[in-house]
């Protein structure tokens, strides 16, 4: 069994990493795999079995990858107001500026069009939508069906290395298209059709969720209550989840697979025990078949309040395992269990692969069965609990440094505490708070709150100890052959005590440690425009040291691309320390991700054309005539001169204009400048702008790239940092032309993602990837050469 998993894991995750799909005639070959393996059942497992299930799990997941890319939405569709109806099927994320939900479609048609026939309106569905509504949202409630007029586009996400494949999560969610509400045009537009129906296990937790809401207004610790009742992580905070996974208790504070054990592990004790009381029962059937049956209801009903979440869909798998073996009296061993759980998991959704919690609860779980068993006489009581603590967060280190490039070192302290504090405590108070607040609102109301205050004493430690210098352990993306060597490590550190040569697993472990990967010689740099949308960040690095030039937008939520893409950049690169931070104006798209950026990487100096913005960073003034030189590599401000600056010129034109050279390759990187300040630098120093590589002016806009300054650059790339379909329609299709005309090489970070380049190599400037093309999966968005 274990083997057959392990194969089947290997084919469906060689899938993922392709991509487009095979032909969708491949899966046809699924029964011929499956009375091959029936077939050889009886015969000692072998490679040639092993293969079989590979090819087997290869197969499923191709059938599965095709039949979730059908109903994608119809590019003639991108950009155009529809008319959309269906039901509201997620629970409605309002955040005051705006409400957010999934929306699936039954019928659509274009706005401007009358209405359509039933066979009209259902062809190029895009299934299911994820919707924002701003400005005066309506009241909403999962299973209410609606009409709105849409403005809809296919998902997009942004494409970095060490980022977040946003567009991946969307696909395994079955999204098909982003949209927004748009203003109706008629009296029958953006209506409710029909009162909230069905979907009664949703309509329950989202009554739960508003109730405790009110329950615990402003309390600090009321997102962390509403993720432990009903799996709605929407109000938690930035802070809390740094707080969180700064401690490596994140996997506590929401409905996770630890709960779900958890409350299938005490229904199953409490039922046997009182089962047990009664002979009459005991006598129709066995008190241990009885308990497995309430267990297993139990979990099932506690992963529906989470709305059967990813996490909780794992663990309710192998909760089912447990606890069907348990009823049909088969002794199996623990391994084996887990290797059927992990099976049941990959058939019910092969893209679980994709997450980073389903590697990391299986690899937890194998962790403790190693770990604990075999050892006899074996420590009790709380020194028991503290290996736990210890195999746990031993084995999953490889695991975190490979997909978080970070990890918690004060993880074994902290859930040592936090995990029968939050088990044994406040699960149990919210669990029944939560049931009695829907019999009988105000005694429910104390013990809810009576969780919230238990989570604020247990906050109190965790900030102690995430306050801990040395609370978190961050390094660059691993290389292949060090993971394998630390995991070889981990397995020998956490067997039983008398293990031979155990000791030689911290040899095994150190290259994870302290392998880098190599850093541009002296007299190089790398360059980097990373993907934030409609918007301008940009890393260089050398030899020791790093710069970044703007930080993309902030939004009204909060998130902010220097938090969720240029740090994780930085932190795939082994790129620790933050050399200088430019910010080229107060533009949002260029300043918004500034302030959360400092906050993590503290940057040693910090210069823009608006410094009072940023004053507490100790930011000054970017002035043209400052230079310097790093390992070899020269940088130079050339604008705004003294003399523009002090003038009553404001905004686009006072932007920072950095030039960076090699010997092989420069890059300069211009902004939001308009042909005002473009005029001003041909004026001044003309001399001095040409550049390999030009970061386009104003992301493409009719207000700058001037026919002298192109000219004067002469560049042979050209980039345009935008966002995919953006309200601006940048870059301009006349702009895209001049460039065209004078056979530069166009790239976007819409097309194309993060882009990178390699200056002053010996053979010159070069282009070393495109993110979009190199990371490509078969769920991506299309993307190709930037047509304009």
């Amino acid at each position: 069994m274990r083997a057959a998993a392990l194969g089947f894991l290997a084919g469906t995750w060689m899938l993922q990493q392709l991509a487009s799909l095979p032909d969708r005639r491949w899966p046809l070959l699924l029964p011929v795999v499956l009375l091959f393996l029936w077939r050889t059942a009886t015969m000692r497992f072998t490679r040639v079995r092993l293969a079989g299930f590979a090819l087997l799990g290869f197969l499923w997941a191709v059938a599965v990858g095709h039949s979730m890319s059908a109903g994608g939405l119809n590019p003639v569709l991108e950009g155009r107001d529809v008319l959309v109806e269906g039901t509201i099927v997620s629970l409605p994320d309002s955040l005051g500026h705006r409400s957010r939900f999934q929306f699936q479609t039954e019928r659509l048609w274009l706005a401007d069009e009358s209405f359509p026939s039933t066979d009209r309106s259902t062809e190029s569905l895009p299934g299911k939508l994820l919707l924002n509504w701003y400005r005066d949202a309506p009241p909403l409630q999962v299973g209410e069906r609606w009409r709105l007029r849409l403005r809809l586009k296919q998902p997009n996400g942004f494409m970095n290395p060490g980022g977040f494949d946003y567009e991946g999560w969307l696909f395994g969610q079955g999204v098909r298209a982003k949209g927004y509400v748009r203003k109706a045009q008629a009296d029958d537009e953006n209506r409710r059709l029909q009162a909230a129906s069905g979907h009664v296990v949703d309509r329950l937790r989202q009554t739960l969720r508003d109730g405790i809401r009110s329950t615990l207004a402003g309390h600090p610790q009321t997102g962390l209550v509403t993720a432990l009742a009903v799996g709605d992580r929407s109000a938690i905070e930035d802070t809390q989840w740094d707080m969180l996974i700064r401690t490596g208790t994140n996997h506590l504070l929401a409905i996770s697979g630890l709960h779900v054990g958890l409350v299938s592990g005490m229904v199953f004790f409490l039922m046997r025990w009182l089962w047990s009381r009664s002979a009459r029962a005991s006598l129709h059937w066995p008190a241990p078949k009885a308990a497995a049956v309430a267990a297993l209801l139990a979990a099932t009903i506690y992963a529906a309040l989470a709305g059967f979440a990813v996490p909780t869909q794992r663990a309710l798998a192998m909760v089912a395992v447990v606890m069907l073996a348990l009823i049909l009296q088969r002794q199996t061993r623990p391994s084996s269990l887990l290797a059927l759980a992990l099976l049941v998991v990959l058939v019910i959704d092969p893209l679980a692969v994709l997450a980073p919690g389903f590697w990391l609860s299986f690899a937890a779980v194998a962790a403790i069965l190693l770990g604990m068993s075999g050892r006899i006489g074996g420590t009790r009581g709380w020194r028991s609990w503290g290996r736990v603590q210890w195999v746990v967060t031993l084995g999953l280190l490889p695991l975190l440094i490979l997909l978080f490039q970070r990890a918690s070192l004060v993880a074994p302290l902290a859930n040592l505490l936090a995990v029968p504090w939050v088990s044994l405590l406040t699960v149990p108070l919210t669990l029944l708070g939560s049931l009695l607040w829907l019999l009988f609102p105000t005694l429910g109301g104390w013990l809810l709150s009576a969780a919230a205050w238990s989570l604020s004493a247990l906050w109190w430690v965790l900030e102690w100890l995430g306050a801990w210098s040395l609370a978190q352990w961050t390094q660059s993306a691993p290389l292949a052959w060090a993971v394998v060597s630390a995991l070889v490590g981990v397995i020998l550190l956490i067997l039983p005590r008398g293990f031979p040569a155990r000791w030689l697993g911290w040899v095994w472990l150190l290259p994870l440690l302290v392998v880098r990967p190599p850093m541009p010689p002296p007299g190089e740099a790398e360059f980097t425009l990373l993907d934030v949308g409609q918007g301008l960040a940009a890393v260089v690095h050398t030899h020791s040291h790093v710069l970044v030039f703007d930080t993309g937008p902030r939004f009204p939520s909060g998130f902010n691309t220097g938090e969720v893409v240029i740090a994780p950049f930085l932190r795939q690169r082994g790129l620790t320390g933050l050399d200088m931070l430019i910010v080229s104006h107060g533009d949002n798209d260029h300043i918004g991700g500034a302030l959360p950026l400092a906050a993590e990487l503290s940057p040693a100096q910090v210069l823009s054309s608006v410094p009072q913005r940023l004053a507490e960073l100790g930011a000054e003034p970017c002035l043209g005539g400052m230079r310097w030189e790093w390992d070899g590599v020269g940088f130079e401000l050339l604008h705004p001169q003294v003399d523009f600056a002090a003038g009553r010129r404001q905004g686009n034109n006072r932007s920072c204009v950095l030039r960076v050279t090699t010997t092989g390759g420069s890059v300069l990187i211009t902004g939001d400048i308009e042909q005002l300040a473009e005029t001003h630098l041909l004026a001044s120093q003309p001399d001095r702008l040409a550049a390999d590589i030009l970061v386009v002016p104003h992301h493409g806009s009719r207000t700058s790239s001037s026919e002298a300054f192109i000219d004067a650059v002469a560049p042979q790339f050209a980039l345009f940092p935008v966002g995919y379909r953006n309200r601006y329609g940048h870059p301009k299709a006349e702009i895209v032309e001049r460039y065209r005309q004078r056979d530069i090489r166009l790239l976007d970070s819409a097309s194309h993602g993060a882009i990178r380049f390699r200056l002053g190599e010996p053979g010159g400037l070069r282009l070393v990837d495109t993110w979009r093309q190199s990371a490509r999966r078969y769920w991506h968005r299309e993307s190709g050469e930037f047509d304009g």
